[in-house]
């Protein structure tokens, strides 16, 4: 009889960037615990993150906003110079909200509290390598509130509410929730392009430029709680 082996699914390689070393060890042993995940490199600055990056064939990047050297919002600007498609989520403190929106300009598919509970670190990077977004439900809450008084009032959130369609709110609570267009495509039962020609059109109406912000105004508008 022929042995017919099935090949396993290979692991969701990741580099953490953070100059704390018992942080790091920390995200890196919470990663641990998920056996479809794999910590393949570290780096203590955003000079080590940038090179590990090219040197490591990696799926997704974590990296500290906040670091000696070299920022990790330079070190993302310079890991999506060379590799664009790469998936990157910044770890982050409420201290570190004026730089937030910078991270995102740059490229920033997420955000994740280093407090945060650790299956929503294990989720975010999960998220982050089926194409989705990472964002911590805390900091996106914090988002939208500090960005409510200082951008829309209730009245113009009503009136983004009142511009969209239900499944259009839908498909805006879905990528509030970290969903990549896959997951998106299962759960509103259309095909993958569909969504992706839908989440064009949405950005375009609300003027947004990605998930991110998506995220942020789903949380301001009520969509999530």
């Amino acid at each position: 009889m022929t042995d017919i082996s099935i090949p396993s699914v290979r692991p969701i390689r990741v580099l953490i960037a953070d100059d704390d070393r018992l942080v790091r060890a920390g995200i890196v042993g919470i990663l641990s615990t998920a056996d479809d995940i794999q910590v393949v490199a570290e780096a203590e600055d955003g000079l080590e993150a940038t090179k590990a990056a090219n040197a490591h064939c990696v799926d997704v990047v974590l990296l500290d906003i906040q670091m000696p050297r070299l920022d990790g919002i330079q070190a993302l600007r310079d890991i999506k110079r060379h590799q664009p498609h790469l998936p990157v989520a910044m770890l982050t403190t409420f201290s570190d909200d004026l730089l937030i929106s910078d991270a995102v300009s740059a490229g920033a598919l997420g955000f994740l509290l280093k407090s945060d509970d650790p299956q929503q670190l294990i989720g975010g990077v999960r998220a982050l390598a089926q194409g989705g977004g990472a964002f911590s439900p805390r900091v996106a809450r914090w988002l939208a509130m500090r960005e409510r008084t200082s951008m829309r009032s209730d009245q113009q959130i009503q009136r983004i509410r009142d511009l969209l369609t239900a499944r259009q709110l839908e498909l805006l609570a879905f990528v509030g929730q970290g969903l990549s267009n896959s997951q998106i495509a299962s759960q509103m039962h259309l095909s993958e392009g569909t969504v992706k020609q839908y989440l064009s059109a949405l950005f375009t109406l609300l003027n947004i430029d990605n998930r991110v912000h998506a995220a942020v105004l789903a949380y301001r508008t009520g969509l999530l709680g």
